[in-house]
Formats: C-alpha cells, structure tokens, sequence
C-alpha cells in the first residue's frame, strides 16, 4: 500500500469495526478527498457515516468536539494544516480540555487528520509543519507518521484512543519515501518494505518510537519526511547514524531516545518547521536534561528557516540531506 491507501484502510476497517465511527470534512465523501484517502468511504458505508463539511474548520472541529462527548468517535480531515488555524481554539479550548474541565465524566475520542509539511512546491499556505503549536498543549495527542505501516497502526489506535488525537500526515511522502533529492525519480512505496501493509486490523502503539536506522556515531531524532531525509544523510556522509522515527510526537518515547544518546554520545534534531520554538528545542532540552553527563558535543539541530515557506526558494528551506550531513559532521569533530 501508498501511504494513501494506508490511511484509507486504517479508516475502513473502523468504519466497519465500530458504528460510532464517522468521518468528515472537507470534500472527503463523494469526491473522496483532496489526497483521495477516503476514496469510497461514502459509496460502502453510506452519507450518514462518512459525509462532506462546509468550509469551516471551527465548526468542522467544534462537532467533532460534540459528538465525541456524546459518544461518537469522530475522524476529522483539516484539508491542510495550514487551514487549522480557525480551528485552533476549539482543539485547544475545548477538545484537549474536556477531560480535565469535566472531572473525567467526558471525554473526546476525535481524531483531528491534517496533511502537512512541504517538498510539494505548495508555497506559504501549502507546506506549513505545526507540530509544535499542538505538542505544547496538554491533553492533545500528537502523532506523524512516517510510512504506510505506521500510519495505518498509529491512525487505527488515535481512533480507539479516548484522548483527542492531532494526526499529521507528510504529503510529500504519501505515495513513496523520500531522501530529500527533488532532481531524483520519484521512489514508489511499493520499491519498500513498509508498503507492506496487512489488510484488517492492528495498531502500532502511540507514545512508541523506533530505531529505523541503528548506528554507533551520532543519535538522529526525527519525524515524518525527515526520517528518510536522515537516512539518506548517513548513507551521502558515511557517519554511521543511528536513525529515531518519533511517531508519536507527544506524549513521546523519552527511554528510547535517552537509550540510544547514551550509546552514541551525540545527537542530531532533525525537523521540517521553523527552528525558533520548534519541536527540536523540546526535544534538544530532552536531551541535555537526561543525558548531559554522556554528551561529548553540542546538540545540532536542522530545521526549516523562520521565515514563511517560500515557493521559488522551497529546496534551500526545505532540510535536505546536504545540511543533515553538515550537522553529523559538525557533531563529529573532536
């Protein structure tokens, strides 16, 4: 399976699974989605279950926020994270707040999907990485994925889960890896082994990071596109990277990274969004707040520039294997 396909099965088998579940959003019933992850959804399980939305975020999430309390679990698409900004209180205000305001006699089990990131040539409102704007709120789940195994896993287990669940989908990677080369042929997923991709029912755990990469120089901590981005990097530099796809942005895996700092005595954070207050300055601070004592250089960090992501200039923003490769070496220096 693409990512695509992944996603659109993930979704079938808890439509079919729990008649609680509905999905919804923008253009996702007839049309099947701008990206095409619901294709067919609404033919098989009907216009009451999966059905199309104004465009109106706010009130696409405000819903969803509803009949979650009520005992629906709702899996909502944002077009694209870009667009979540409208509804930014709702996610914030309301859904992630529900259990603690209530006591715990509500909760809101809504899965929030929002295609992200760049490398699409989709300018400033295309390609923004938001992560952080969610990782910072309690009560939120975040997660991204970064291959169709792992996004079908992950996006059956945010629906199950009783927490509301921002989950972030990489568009440039939804039908092959990619390791940041844009003048290179477009890699099919079906070319991976993670397209492998079992038809019915299971999870990968959240909160569960894995070592995609193991490696005896530096540790890499990264999500999403950058997972690939990273190992291409190890591969162009020779620095034998040992590669760390979060998944699960937050709540987040901290043994597994802790484990492998210890190890390799160096770390590289590697992120699509700007740097300022970006996911890597938590995750820099993870680390030298647990593994000060075995660092024998200062952390790195590459991430997009802060500046609006630009359309004409995408591949000098965008954190390519040239700039990963820099930081491992930089690392490396005695």
């Amino acid at each position: 399976m693409t990512m695509i396909q992944a996603l659109r099965s993930a979704m079938d088998v808890m439509l079919g699974r729990d008649d609680k579940v509905v999905v919804y959003g923008q253009d996702v019933g007839y049309f099947g989605g701008v990206f095409r992850c619901t294709e067919g959804l609404q033919a098989k399980y009907g216009r009451t279950r999966v059905f199309d939305a104004p465009i109106n975020e706010g009130g696409i999430v405000g819903a969803a926020v509803g009949m979650a309390a009520y005992g629906l679990r709702p899996v909502v698409e944002v077009q694209f994270a870009d667009y979540m900004y409208p509804a930014y209180d709702q996610i914030v205000s309301e859904a992630a707040r529900l259990r603690y305001r209530s006591a715990g006699d509500f909760t809101a089990p809504l899965t929030i999907r929002m295609p992200c990131g760049g490398g699409i040539y989709g300018g400033q409102t295309h390609s923004q990485s938001p992560e952080a704007l969610f990782t910072h709120v309690c009560g939120l789940r975040t997660v991204m994925p970064s291959n169709p195994y792992d996004a079908k896993g992950l996006l059956i287990a945010a629906i199950e889960s009783n927490d509301p669940v921002v989950f972030l989908e990489p568009k440039r990677i939804y039908n092959g890896p990619f390791d940041g080369h844009p003048d290179r042929p477009v890699v099919p997923w079906s070319a991976h082994p993670a397209s492998e991709v079992p038809e019915g029912h299971y999870t990968v755990p959240l909160e569960s990071a894995a070592v995609v990469r193991p490696g005896r120089d530096l540790t890499v901590v990264t999500y999403g596109t950058m997972v690939w981005v990273a190992q291409a990097a190890a591969e162009e530099s020779g620095i034998d990277a040992e590669v760390i796809d979060l998944r699960t942005l937050w709540p987040i895996d901290l043994p597994t990274i802790v484990e492998s700092v210890k190890k390799t005595r160096r770390c590289v954070i590697v992120h699509e969004a700007t740097r300022t207050s970006g996911f890597g300055a938590e995750l820099s601070a993870l680390v030298q707040e647990h593994c000060f004592y075995h660092l024998e250089s200062p952390i790195e960090r590459v991430t997009g520039w802060d500046t609006p992501y630009p359309h004409a200039q995408e591949w000098q923003y965008f954190a390519g294997p040239d700039r990963v490769a820099d930081a491992y070496r930089q690392v490396m220096e005695p």
